[in-house]
């Protein structure tokens, strides 16, 4: 059994970004987990309509 393991998880959120308004994104995440609990958040990006992928430093949750 490995210590530390990355994991990817994939899911739908809703972003809000300043030119488009609310949208509904996939969000994925990739997280350092040690011995199966995730212990920290490395990156996070999203995909967008037309399959460019892009940080989601980029859009917030609140206006």
């Amino acid at each position: 059994m490995k210590l530390i393991t990355v994991k990817r998880q994939t899911r739908q959120e809703n972003r809000f970004a300043p030119k488009m308004g609310r949208l509904n994104a996939k969000v994925t995440y990739i997280k350092k987990q040690v011995l199966g609990i995730p212990v920290k958040t490395l990156h996070k990006y999203r995909e967008t309509y037309y399959g460019e992928v892009k940080d989601c430093r980029d859009c917030n949750l609140a206006r």
